[in-house]
């Protein structure tokens, strides 16, 4: 096999195994500004995480995370408040990225956002988290 082909193949290869994963982004503003007990705020990312599941329950992707419970990865981000959520969801919109913001009712105040399971390493999944996300802390 010449060293173009092994290359080729490596990059396939690669690009196959990598992970299935699920991006949960919760407002940061909700636990220091408007002081949500811990337990509310995780509440939201489960309900963002668990409606997107359902959401596209049909697609590939999903189906193939949920085949393998044990092995999930989830990668649990914090945007600093209500604009930079509606922000980062127009630029998952644009890049045609499936999420689902949960709007927490009866208060109608949106909390978080989950994306379907996906190939997290794309420059769109990067680009569109960049700018508006750091890791929840």
């Amino acid at each position: 096999m010449s060293s173009m082909a092994a290359a080729a193949a490596a990059a396939t290869t690669t690009a196959v195994t990598e992970p299935l994963t699920m991006f949960i982004v919760v407002r940061k503003d909700l636990a220091k500004k408007l002081q949500w007990p811990t337990g509310s705020v995780m509440t939201q990312a489960c309900h963002a995480a668990t409606a997107i599941l359902h959401i596209t329950r049909e697609d590939k992707n999903t189906q193939e995370y949920l085949a393998d419970l044990d092995n999930m990865h989830k990668v649990v981000l914090e945007t600093k408040n209500e604009g930079s959520l509606d922000k980062l969801a127009d630029v998952l919109s644009q890049h045609q990225i499936p999420y689902k913001r949960w709007i927490e009712q009866p208060e109608n105040i949106p909390t978080a956002l989950a994306t379907a399971p996906l190939r997290g390493r794309s420059p769109e999944v990067q680009e569109a988290f960049k700018k508006f996300c750091s890791l929840y802390r």
